[in-house]
């Protein structure tokens, strides 16, 4: 029981000293980063040229979205994989079973999206 505890204390000490310095690291920049509020500073950049007429703010198609969680479905995939995939051979025949039924989960989402035209850029 006391090695769990110490096991904690390292990690609450770890947790404790991460706030602290993050905190002073974001105090730091306050109080030493110089500031200024002008009408220059609160303008979009826009590759040195003066900013367009329009509105700072724009609309961002859904499409950029979708692209977004398809990225990480796949990525939340590879996650999972790498770490099967490295002990394969010691985990049995159920694990594999239950990779491949990911597997075709994650397959059939890729053609749900394929069939509603997701991944064709208009």
């Amino acid at each position: 029981m006391q090695v769990l505890l110490d096991n904690y204390v390292a990690v609450l000490l770890a947790t404790v000293i991460g706030f602290i310095l993050v905190g002073s690291a974001i105090l730091g920049s306050r109080l030493l980063a110089p500031n200024s509020q002008s009408e220059n500073k609160k303008t979009s950049y826009e590759c040195g040229m003066v900013p367009a007429a329009a509105p700072v703010r724009s609309q961002i198609h859904i499409r950029y979205y979708l692209f977004a969680i398809l990225f990480l479905i796949f990525d939340v995939e590879a996650v999972f994989l790498f770490p099967w995939a490295v002990t394969f051979l010691g985990v049995g025949k159920a694990a594999f079973y239950e990779m491949v039924l990911f597997i075709i989960v994650l397959g059939g989402g890729l053609a749900y999206a394929w069939k509603k035209g997701v991944l064709q850029w208009k």
